[in-house]
Formats: C-alpha cells, sequence, structure tokens
C-alpha cells in the first residue's frame, strides 16, 4: 500500500544527496582553472591591430644632391684633373672664371695668387673659342634644347630633353652671354681633360655643383685662346655620319666656329637673359 509520508521522506533524501554531490563536485580553489566543457574547440590567438598605411611618396633628391654618373665609379680621375686650391699668378679680380684652353683647366680666383682648379673638356678642332664673357644665368639640373646649328649636323638628336640624371647638361649650368656656349656638368666623366665638345665647358657634375655655389649672376669668365699639343688625340669637327653610319654619341654643345682657329667673341656691353 503506498505510503505518502514515507515518499516525501525518500524524495527529500534524494534531493539533499544531489546537492551534496553538486557542492563536493563544483568545491575546489578560487584560482582553479574552469571546466573547459569542449576542449575539441581552441580559443584563436588575439589578432595585432592594424597598421596604418603610408601614403606613398615618390623619391625626390635634395636641390643640392648631385646624381652619380654611369661610369663616375668606373673612371680612374688623374691626379691633376681633381679639384684642389693652387697658386695661380693673374691680374683677374678674385671670382674671376678663367679657362685654361690649351690645359684643359678651369680656374676661380680666390685672391692673393691662389685659385681653385678644375678639370675641364673643351671644344674639339674647329670648335675652339676664346674671349670674355659673363653669366647671364644659372640653372640647376637644366634642360636641354639643342640649337639649331647642332641639329643640322647630328640630326638624329633629340629636340628637348629634361633635366635629370641622365641630360648631357648634368647638374649645373652656367649660361655665357648671348652666345651658345655654358658651363656645365657632364655624364661622362671620361672625358674630362679632353677636346671634344663643341665649344661648351664640361665638368665633373660634383665639380660644376661646387663653381655654382662660388659664382653669380654677371661673374666675369676668361676664355684663354690656344689648343691642343701636338700629338694630342682630339675628336673632329667633320659632319655628323648619315643613318648608315649610326647614331654618334650624343653631346651636350652648342653651335660650331668654323675654322680651324680659335674664334674671338667679343665681350658684351652688358649681361644678357638667355632663354
Amino acid at each position: 500500500m503506498f505510503n505518502l509520508d514515507t515518499f516525501k521522506t525518500y524524495s527529500r533524501a534524494v534531493a539533499f544527496g544531489a546537492v551534496a554531490i553538486s557542492a563536493v563536485a563544483f568545491a575546489g580553489p578560487a584560482n582553479a582553472a574552469p571546466v573547459q566543457l569542449f576542449p575539441f574547440f581552441q580559443p584563436l590567438p588575439p589578432m595585432a591591430a592594424p597598421q596604418p598605411l603610408r601614403p606613398y611618396q615618390p623619391y625626390q633628391a635634395a636641390p643640392s644632391q648631385v646624381a652619380p654618373s654611369e661610369d663616375q665609379d668606373t673612371v680612374e680621375m688623374p691626379a691633376r684633373f681633381r679639384r684642389q686650391t693652387v697658386s695661380y699668378a693673374t691680374r683677374e679680380a678674385p671670382g674671376t672664371i678663367i679657362i685654361d684652353t690649351p690645359n684643359t683647366y678651369l680656374y676661380y680666383v680666390l685672391g692673393g695668387g691662389r685659385a681653385i682648379r678644375y678639370g675641364v673638356r673643351v671644344g674639339r678642332d674647329g670648335f675652339t673659342w676664346t674671349g670674355v664673357q659673363k653669366i647671364t644665368r644659372k640653372a640647376e639640373w637644366p634642360d636641354w634644347h639643342p640649337p639649331t646649328e647642332m641639329i643640322e649636323r647630328q640630326p638624329y638628336l633629340p629636340r628637348f630633353m629634361a633635366g635629370g640624371p641622365g641630360n648631357p647638361l648634368g647638374a649645373r649650368a652656367m649660361y655665357l652671354g648671348s652666345t651658345v656656349y655654358r658651363i656645365h656638368g657632364t655624364n661622362q666623366p671620361s672625358t674630362i681633360g679632353k677636346f671634344v665638345s663643341s665649344g661648351c665647358i664640361g665638368m665633373l657634375n660634383e665639380d660644376v655643383s661646387d663653381l655654382f655655389d662660388r659664382v653669380k649672376v654677371g661673374t666675369r669668365v676668361v676664355v684663354m685662346p690656344g689648343g691642343p699639343p701636338p700629338g694630342t688625340a682630339t675628336a673632329s669637327a667633320a659632319p655628323a655620319p648619315g643613318p648608315a653610319a649610326g647614331p654618334a654619341p650624343m653631346a651636350a654643345q652648342a653651335g660650331p666656329v668654323p675654322g680651324t682657329q680659335p674664334t674671338v667673341v667679343p665681350p658684351l656691353p652688358a649681361p644678357v637673359t638667355v632663354r
């Protein structure tokens, strides 16, 4: 016969036992690790914060920075053509530029019997000149516009070339009077000390940059007469080869000077801006 009191007593005992078992099972230190119900699920590692994207910035050379020439590291420059301070007697005032054409030197007069000497390249046979001019314009990394006379001799030349390391005018240019001649850099250091130009004065890029910072518009430039010593190999002023002969090396010089003797270029009464 079913006894209600007995059933109630049995239910209380079962409930009390369940509570006791639960208390024992979950009792433990406060710092105990939590029970992992699903051990086959591994937590993902924390993700790093995304880094902000940097805007693209193209390389820009500093105004005074000079790009190295392609063969600059492979050419062994003779000691006499390296920039140096030397004894130099002259009646010209300090700050004057003197081009010693026969010896392929450029002097920047310091005064007191001293000058800075640079090795340069000068005009080839038939393209030398002499006279007194003034610097009428200065340009950094100048553009090159070959004059009409040069294009007539060398029609394969570009009509325009933007300034830069590959430009034959080099890092700096100083324009002489209203003539087509310049003192400028070169990307061919192996031509220093040679008679290969069309009348312009070529310098190493680092040397022309040094001279550029020393002179100003209006500086007096004296070009001395003379040619290469006997037996010195020079480039010819003959007309440019036709298309069948292939393109000749690019030159960054200006128009020809007829004849085999230096042509006298008279000084200007006042500086004229050359565009």
